[in-house]
């Protein structure tokens, strides 16, 4: 692909805006980036010769970006990261391959994590960078091989190997029933429900699993992860809808008590993803034929 040299302006240059944009002023960016404020302001200036479009706001010796060139900046961003994310992967296994692996904080922790010294033992060539990701993003526009998702199978130009079906369980600390008696699901209604963003219908969809009528939306608290949620339930602000691999600790010490008898899965499972054009990429067909081996049956629900 050949590419006229003005739409390719450069790094340094580019890094200067991004720098600007971040940080807010010249001097910020100037220490972050080793330089002087004249040899910033000088970078700016020849990226604006170069693309032809004005882009810094100058009152004296402040600089800052206009609106136009504040957006230009947030992509060069994602452009650099993917540039720097690309180098990495290089540099870290050039010889056996490297695995770049999104993943949901949660399940990293506690379901991945304990199982990868085994891959380690068994694929020590192969390097995974992982990052933490809790909101869907585009494999097109960040430098991802794969990612752990949650939800269904579904994701467009993609192909998916199911992990794990999640096991819902209503918990919550002993101290907070105090008079009340949790007989039957609708018992649960008395107390307070804890949310997570996540899963915003989860508690809706538990009831209706136990035929318990809900009338109108279920009100409570809503948190923005399982690790947060797990607090407010160990503190008790209320029953928590958690899955079952992330309480077998608490409820096994006591700190948490279950509040029916048995995880239930109410729709949704964890999918090792990947798109269609990293399919061959060396560490990730060996990450991929290795959890395999980990992964839950289709499906577990009796029939």
């Amino acid at each position: 692909m050949t590419v006229p040299r003005r739409f390719l302006p450069s790094i340094a240059s580019l890094r200067a805006l991004e720098a600007l944009d971040r940080l807010g002023s010249a001097s910020a960016a100037a220490g972050e980036l080793a330089l002087t404020q004249g040899a910033v302001s000088r970078q700016l200036q020849a990226l604006e010769r170069q693309i032809g479009v004005e882009l810094i706001l100058r009152d004296g010796k402040a600089l800052s970006l206009t609106p136009e060139a504040s957006a230009y900046a947030d992509d060069i961003r994602q452009a650099l990261d993917r540039v720097a994310q690309a180098t990495l992967k290089l540099q870290s296994a050039p010889l056996a391959g490297s695995l770049n692996l999104a993943i949901l904080p949660a399940f990293g922790m506690r379901w991945l994590m304990p199982r990868l010294p085994e891959f380690s033992r068994r694929y020590p060539d192969v390097t995974i960078n992982m990052s933490t990701r809790l909101a869907p993003f585009n494999f097109a526009s960040e430098a991802f091989d794969a990612a752990i998702h949650f939800g269904h199978a579904d994701w467009p130009g993609t192909d998916a190997l199911l992990l794990k079906h999640e096991q819902l369980l209503p918990v919550c600390a002993p101290g907070l029933l105090g008079r009340i008696q949790v007989k039957t699901p609708a018992d649960l209604l008395e107390l307070p429900l804890l949310h997570i963003q996540t899963r915003p219908k989860a508690w809706a969809d538990w009831f209706a699993r136990q035929a318990v009528p809900v009338d109108g939306n279920l009100t409570g608290t809503t948190y923005d992860q399982f690790s947060t949620i797990n607090q407010a339930a160990l503190h008790g602000l209320g029953v928590a809808l958690m899955p079952d691999y992330l309480v077998e600790q608490d409820l096994a010490t006591g700190r948490l008590m279950s509040l029916h008898h048995q995880a239930e899965d109410i729709g949704g499972a964890y999918y090792l993803v990947w798109p269609r054009s990293k399919a061959r990429n060396a560490g990730l067909m060996q990450f991929r034929e290795w959890l395999s081996g980990h992964a839950q049956p289709e499906d577990p629900l009796p029939r």
